[in-house]
């Protein structure tokens, strides 16, 4: 944790030579410690580089940029790790993993894809590292210690992700940033500047989007209004022709209309005296049949 890092700042500030060595091992090996640059960056720490306790001044350089199979490589002249450091370094490793996987595919991409989906792509997608380059990087035997490790690394904090037992592979999701050395500030100033060209790229588009939204949303309002406008003139037209074809006849003209929409009173008058002098003459034949017979 940062109160317990404080604490051991505070300690080294005081201690030289033996006891400022055996200090360090202490900070290697306490949990929760995976950021060791302010440690390096004291002046009595710089001094063990010189002096008979380098190994332990080359071991916290490879616990703050280095990874478990560095320390493998210089085994033979570093100070033996106990199994808390192996552990913490091996977490280290993860993340460095994690990183170099990230950087590749950003580097994959950026060929076939613009910028702007660029970004979007590594956002979306998680790094993965088989299982078989941790075994291998990490000198573990089999996948249940793999395992186990990684599980504690979650619960360190130190990264966040999934095992993917089936495709053999760890999806990580976030991981820790580690310590930077001195001469990778240029390269990471240009990445960051790279980075801001193509949010002002992604953002020039996003504008883009915006104008042609708007234009078209200019275009169906003007629209609506033409059509709600010759609607109007349609009403007034039709209002125009009833009045001159009312006014003609001296009627009103919403009488016009109804008259135009109703039948003449004297059809329905007409139609009911034929049905009953139908009915009458029906009648009248019936009595003369009955006289007949």
């Amino acid at each position: 944790t940062r109160q317990s890092q404080e604490q051991f700042l505070l300690l080294a500030k005081a201690a030289r030579g033996a006891a400022l060595a055996s200090l360090i091992h202490q900070v290697l090996e306490a949990p929760g410690i995976y950021v060791f640059g302010e440690l390096l960056d004291m002046p009595a720490v710089r001094e063990l580089a010189d002096s008979e306790f380098s190994p332990v001044f080359r071991l916290l350089t490879i616990f703050a940029y280095g990874t478990y199979a560095d320390y493998l490589a210089e085994a033979a002249n570093l100070p033996p790790l106990t199994e808390a450091q192996k552990n913490k370094l091996r977490h280290l490793s993860v993340v460095t993993l994690a990183a170099k996987i990230k950087v590749v595919a950003l580097f994959f991409l950026e060929f076939p894809f613009h910028w702007d989906y660029l970004m979007l792509v590594t956002i979306m997608f998680p790094q993965c590292i088989p299982y078989s380059v941790l075994l291998e990087q990490l000198q573990l035997k089999n996948v249940r210690q793999l395992e186990d490790l990684v599980i504690e690394a979650v619960y360190a904090d130190v990264l966040r992700g999934s095992l993917d037992q089936r495709n053999q592979r760890l999806e990580v999701d976030y991981s820790i940033g580690r310590d930077i050395r001195r001469e990778e500030l240029s390269t990471i100033t240009r990445t960051l500047q790279e980075w801001c060209q193509g949010c002002e790229v992604v953002l020039s588009g996003i504008e883009e989007q915006v104008s042609r939204a708007n234009q078209h949303k200019e275009q169906q309002l003007a629209l609506k209004q033409q059509i709600e406008s010759e609607v109007a003139n349609l009403k007034k037209t039709i209002k125009v022709t009833t009045a001159a074809a009312a006014a003609a006849t001296s009627q009103d003209p919403e009488q016009h209309l109804t008259e135009l929409r109703e039948p003449a009173p004297g059809t329905n008058q007409r139609q009911a005296s034929k049905k009953t002098s139908k009915a009458k003459g029906l009648r009248g034949s019936a009595k003369i049949w009955s006289k007949s017979n």
